[in-house]
């Protein structure tokens, strides 16, 4: 178990929550691919360096896309700041370059995840 790996008690509630109908192939280990995307997620590396100790790098990331257009990601989120009683507090913060014309482009649309902490209330 490395570093940042899930804990049993994370793990027993987000195991619930995932899909048990699968087809196909032998489907590679939920909470293996789940600490493949954390460790991505935490360390902002390439999804293809992921370490092969998550399996491969595409299914981290098919599986990543797939639950986040079905919603799955949110489920999960609130599930653990439930189990914790709201005591979760997460931080990101990105800082990049912009070129000044590109302040002003278009906005995309697009569901992305956010770990965002609720407000205690």
């Amino acid at each position: 178990m490395a570093r940042f790996d899930l804990t049993d008690f994370e793990w027993s509630v987000i195991e619930p929550l995932l899909p048990t109908k699968v087809r196909g192939v032998k489907r590679r280990d939920d909470r293996q691919v789940l600490n493949g995307i954390f460790w991505r997620l935490r360390t902002g590396a390439p999804w293809a360096d992921i370490p092969a100790r998550y399996g491969p790098c595409t299914t981290c990331v098919n599986r990543f896309n797939r639950w986040r257009r079905a919603g799955r990601w949110a489920r999960i989120l609130a599930a653990i700041s439930e189990a914790c009683e709201g005591d979760v507090q997460m931080i990101d913060s990105s800082s990049l370059r912009v070129h000044q014309q590109g302040a002003n482009g278009p906005k995309k649309g697009g569901d992305p995840v956010a770990w965002v902490a609720r407000e205690a209330g």
